[in-house]
């Protein structure tokens, strides 16, 4: 849905309820909103006074919760919407899809008036659905503030639903939203499998204890749907041949070994790469998505479409969420906002940690700004040297360079400026490259501004 045909959502839902169509205060706020403005700016657009704005507001978001069945509010009203949008999407290839007493479907197009429905999280009317669905979620986090990540929502629904890939790395900086993108991703598909599992992937876990959790969740589900009560174990293979099975490891990183180039396994966690190759070579009909800012090498390496591997590197929010984030830790004024979203990158934990430090300490941001200052927050620090000290000796060497140009730098300069040979250099911006710790612009390699004052500080 546009912006155009998201007002036609809402105008179709308040002429259910009320008999009258949105008049253009109301339909101002709704506009206001999806483009993220404050009741204050929305209020300056229409001529009017901020409470009344707010009232109109208030008034909104009671219809709509009413009507969707759940609570709607000006912070999660753009997300409630994108959500029906990648819901649509994601069953478009059905012969048909019933939200409540709406069809979508080949000649029965209907205006979107959907009183009494079901809210996007819920299990809807679907033919093809499956009839019985287990869900172990208990490690899944809540899902937190969720801002605009509608393009990749739409690509992780394609490549699973639709093009069935068996193998999703999902990558990126820390900080950058992997988990709560996959959160967001999980609570809207999960209904389309037989069988979902959440798993942490802790630095102790082997891989024959995974192995046995997934074994003992598939195996316990099976019996309470079946009447034998001496059914067999399978390999976790089978598993994934006879059911349609989504599974999320998050903290994948945990699994590689620490101050080595990205991707290298520890001895005792050598097994996964069996596993992962198998999942990717033998026929199924299942999906693992791989969460960690460091993923297996033999992932990272396919970008041929023609695979069942995808990889998906996430990058930072845009102006308007960065915006948004802003406004939400109390920092609604600031000047030229866009250059602070631009320094710390549109990574929703950097934002939020320079923003929280700026309101405890009454910081002037717009004087900030002005001087290119770069703040690290304790709490950044900390997430940077996580990951930062998790490199290899080779990949520091290159980041410290880096850390001295105040332009990208083609490779040659970094064969001048270093004492490292061309095929460490390549291995090197490789592995970095992997962790998502460079930036690449054509033949030209730079860091973060925040990067390159982390590393100056050490």
């Amino acid at each position: 849905m546009n912006l155009k045909e998201m007002l036609k959502f809402a105008d179709d839902i308040v002429f259910a309820k009320t008999g009258q169509h949105l008049d253009d205060l109301q339909a101002a706020v709704l506009q206001g909103t999806l483009q993220r403005e404050t009741y204050k700016e929305i209020a300056k657009d229409f001529d009017c006074s901020e409470s009344r704005t707010r009232e109109i507001g208030a008034e909104l978001w009671q219809i709509l919760s009413e009507d969707l069945g759940e609570d709607i509010n000006k912070k999660n009203f753009r997300s409630v919407m994108e959500r029906f949008q990648v819901s649509i999407v994601s069953h478009f290839a059905q012969d048909c899809v019933q939200i409540s007493c709406v069809n979508y479907c080949g000649e029965a197009r209907h205006p979107p008036n959907i009183p009494n429905s079901h809210p996007p999280n819920q299990e809807t009317s679907n033919p093809k659905q499956p009839q019985t669905s287990h869900q172990d979620l208990s490690e899944m986090p809540e899902l937190g503030d969720f801002f605009d990540r509608t393009h990749s929502l739409q690509t992780l629904t394609t490549w699973i639903l639709q093009q069935n890939s068996r193998l999703i790395a999902l990558t990126g900086i820390s900080g950058i939203g992997k988990t709560t993108l996959a959160v967001q991703l999980v609570q809207q598909i999960k209904d389309e499998f037989e069988y979902v599992i959440w798993c942490n992937i802790d630095a102790d876990d082997t891989p024959d204890e995974f192995e046995h959790k997934l074994i003992q969740f598939f195996s316990q589900s099976e019996k309470q749907d079946s009447s034998p009560t001496n059914q067999k174990r399978l390999p976790l293979i089978k598993y994934l041949q006879k059911h349609r099975c989504l599974i999320v490891l998050d903290d994948v990183q945990n699994l590689f070994c620490s101050g080595e180039l990205a991707g290298k396994y520890k001895p005792e966690c050598e097994e996964y790469r069996s596993l992962f190759k198998q999942i990717e070579k033998l026929s199924h009909q299942s999906c693992f998505l791989l969460i960690g800012w460091e993923q297996p090498r033999e992932v990272t390496q396919f970008k041929n479409q023609n695979t069942p591997i995808r990889t998906l590197q996430l990058k930072g929010l845009d102006i308007a969420a960065g915006r948004e984030i802003l406004r939400d830790c109390g920092l609604e004024e600031i000047d030229n906002s866009e250059a602070l979203i631009h320094r710390y990158e549109g990574n929703p934990l950097w934002l939020k940690s320079v923003a929280n430090l700026i309101q405890e300490l009454g910081i002037d941001a717009t004087e900030l700004l002005i001087d290119d200052t770069i703040l690290l927050p304790e709490d950044l620090k900390d997430v940077l040297h996580q990951q930062y000290d998790r490199t290899s000796e080779l990949e520091k060497q290159v980041m410290s360079l880096l850390a001295t140009e105040n332009q990208p730098v083609n490779l040659a300069k970094l064969l001048e400026k270093g004492q490292i040979s061309s095929s460490d250099l390549l291995n090197a911006l490789q592995s970095l490259s992997r962790r998502c710790s460079i930036e690449k612009e054509g033949s030209l390699y730079t860091l973060s501004p925040v990067l390159k004052q982390y590393i100056k500080g050490l």
